[in-house]
């Protein structure tokens, strides 16, 4: 078992050539499909940490859900932004290595070999 963890979505082009950087390295992760085995809110606080960002900074501002949730409200907490992406993963930025207690996010994908 790898102590390297990609959060990894298979339809995401950043996330694919992550993958595949990692792989020219040498690299194999463990592969967490968050898109199908969504994170906790504890999980998410954890890697927040690890980034050492805020929640609205790891949110997918693009998504059609973002609107849709009323997320751009400056006055919703940390813990209502996590929420929401525990309810809809999609909204989590992709893709972010972790290795240890440091985790990157890959864009670009060049950014996780700084942990590695």
């Amino acid at each position: 078992m790898s102590d390297i963890t990609l959060y990894h979505n298979p339809r995401c082009s950043k996330s694919l050539q992550t993958l595949a950087l990692l792989e020219e390295h040498g690299i194999k992760p463990t592969i967490r499909k968050y898109l199908e085995d969504s994170p906790s809110a504890e999980e998410l606080k954890t890697v927040l940490g690890y980034l050492g960002i805020t929640p609205r900074d790891l949110l997918r501002k693009k998504e059609s859900e973002y609107a849709e949730m009323g997320l751009k409200n400056p006055d919703l907490s940390d813990a209502q932004i996590i929420q929401a992406m525990v309810e809809c993963p999609k909204l989590i930025e992709r893709p972010i290595l972790i290795k240890g207690t440091q985790a990157r996010i890959g864009r670009p994908p060049e950014t996780v070999l700084e942990i590695i």
